[in-house]
């Protein structure tokens, strides 16, 4: 009897443990702020609609003595305009833009799923944008609108969303800012869905060829030897 009631006894201690434990541990989290590590710097402006991240109107990059030329564009993300693009969900109305080179840049992203999506620009000079980005973020059947300043180099910028699924199931685009750097590779309507690994040299078909040639002549004079 000693033996079970003392089971009992440290069984109870040990629920009354774990429910002090749980008290504490729901308190914390209703105390604890949202965890930015890795964000310090950047700006952001968060909206009912969304978030804006490292929105620029009026700093100049360092290799642009003005602005050259003002864009307007509007984005419609969606299912809707994954319809016409086999193999995915998601879409944008534009996977391509293209802008001079410091270029001010005003994006209205409208999103039309119930979903959230984002509109993400990724390699820009990172002592004007943090992390190098530039970065909408839109709630569903929201808008939100952003602006920034391109570089003077002439170069392809990955656009994309980044929430998970969203960017290998449609939401992939390309900004060129004057001539390009080459399109990236799984835009949309834009270039092929695969990625061409550049391990191999630009002159590999002369090679191919070159080696075609070697092993033809090599043939022909063993046959002539005979």
């Amino acid at each position: 009897m000693k033996a079970g009631s003392s089971r009992r006894k440290s069984y109870s201690l040990l629920r009354l443990l774990a429910v002090l434990l749980g008290l504490i541990s729901v308190t914390a989290v209703g105390q604890q702020t949202v965890d930015h590590t890795g964000h310090e710097g950047h700006s952001m402006e968060v909206k009912p609609a969304g978030m804006v991240m490292n929105e620029n109107h009026t700093e100049l990059p360092r290799d642009c003595a003005g602005i050259s030329r003002d864009y307007a564009f509007t984005i419609r993300a969606g299912t809707e305009y994954a319809k016409q693009i086999p193999g995915t969900i998601f879409g944008m109305s534009q996977h391509e833009l293209r802008v001079e080179p410091c270029s001010r840049i005003e994006i209205t992203f409208n999103n039309e799923d119930q979903v959230r999506h984002q509109w993400m620009v990724h390699g820009l000079p990172t002592y004007l944008y943090p992390g190098g980005m530039f970065h909408i973020e839109v709630s569903g059947g929201n808008s939100q609108q952003g602006t920034f300043i391109v570089p003077g180099e002439d170069r392809t910028y990955l656009v994309h969303c980044d929430l998970a699924q969203h960017m290998e199931k449609g939401m992939r685009g390309q900004l060129v800012v004057g001539q390009g750097s080459g399109d990236l590779w799984g835009v949309p309507g834009v270039s092929n869905g695969f990625y061409r690994s550049g391990y191999l040299p630009a002159y590999t078909r002369w090679l191919i060829l070159f080696a075609l040639l070697l092993a033809f002549t090599g043939s022909l004079l063993l046959f002539r030897n005979r």
